[in-house]
């Protein structure tokens, strides 16, 4: 994601898994070779001014905008970027860098939803997403919480997110990060979809209990016209159609 936490992804080699109970319509029958046909980057202020249109037209269907960390720092370019993407015709979503040892997991959703990570049934914004990954900071690997207190900081995170908002937030994570830091938490799945993190040549093995991944990081070393530099590039593993329905909550 966020060139911050770039040093901590190389020691990571999982990934993200997708996809709720409720949400498992929207993968039948799909598998990564068939499917993840839908391109997509992450982008934040490290990536500088974006021309969001030669982006789309470089056939880039959807990106997540970073837009929040902790519950004090907004990105700086945020309020352009977000906006830009979604006239230029990217299907956009906000996400949020969790920050666990700062303040509670009900806070930071808050924050984020505060600040622009709101849904909207625009029929072209998805659900925010919340990036767990290994702490870039001092603090620990885990942001110094047990197992059973990562689980109640993401829980709170997230039921406040949908409290906010209607809908369940997209988990962001390595499997490794996610079974070590969650002590293999099986719960989110039923609800919250998986965009797992694998800089590899498939999506890898999923976090515990994860049934299907809904977004696949595959690289950040990526390049897309309209971006300067290096840029996180992403699959959708589904078609156009089953993006839509998970961006208008219509699955």
């Amino acid at each position: 994601m966020a060139r911050t936490r770039i040093s901590l992804r190389r020691m990571l080699t999982a990934g993200l898994t997708v996809v709720a109970t409720a949400a498992a319509a929207l993968f039948v029958g799909a598998t990564p070779a068939s499917a993840a046909t839908v391109a997509g980057i992450d982008v934040s202020n490290w990536q500088g001014s974006i021309n969001w249109t030669s982006v789309r037209n470089a056939g880039i269907e959807f990106a997540y905008i970073k837009a929040t960390e902790g519950t004090t720092y907004k990105d700086p370019s945020f309020n352009t970027n977000y906006p830009n993407a979604y006239y230029a015709g990217v299907i956009r979503g906000a996400y949020h860098f969790a920050r666990p040892n700062l303040s509670g997991g009900a806070a930071q959703a808050d924050f984020l939803a505060s600040n622009g990570g709101a849904w909207s049934a625009d029929n072209r914004t998805l659900p925010a997403a919340l990036d767990l990954e290994a702490n870039p900071y001092s603090g620990g690997y885990c942001y110094g919480l047990s197992t059973s207190g990562m689980r109640t900081w993401v829980n709170d995170f997230l039921n406040r997110y949908k409290a906010r908002t209607g809908r369940y937030a997209v988990i962001y994570t390595t499997t490794s990060w996610w079974n070590q830091c969650t002590g293999s938490w099986t719960g989110p799945w039923a609800n919250s979809p998986l965009w797992i993190a694998c800089w590899c040549g498939s999506a890898g093995t999923l976090p515990a209990g994860a049934p299907v991944w809904s977004f696949w990081q595959y690289t950040s070393s990526g390049s897309v016209s309209g971006i300067s530099g290096n840029v996180d590039r992403n699959y959708w593993n589904g078609d156009r159609s089953r993006l839509l329905a998970l961006a208008n909550n219509t699955a």
